[in-house]
């Protein structure tokens, strides 16, 4: 089980295509602090039918779009 799970759980249930969430909501939303394992468990996120996409470290953002073909 990952640390990520519950932010990976809220993404999929989201279902929106494309979306933005800042670094404060994803830690609200995963309940804890992201760091640097976050670069590492993005690619846990494609078992979810999504994507991590562009992270802004100075706009402290992080983009998500859903993979085509995936519920």
């Amino acid at each position: 089980m990952s640390k990520y799970e519950s932010l990976w759980n809220w993404i999929r249930e989201n279902g929106t295509d494309r979306f933005k969430l800042t670094f404060d909501e994803i830690e609200r939303i995963a309940g804890f602090p992201i760091d640097h394992s976050f670069l590492n468990a993005k690619k846990e996120l494609l078992h979810y039918g999504y994507l991590v996409g562009k992270i802004s470290r100075k706009g402290k953002t992080v983009d998500f779009e859903k993979v085509q073909g995936k519920s």
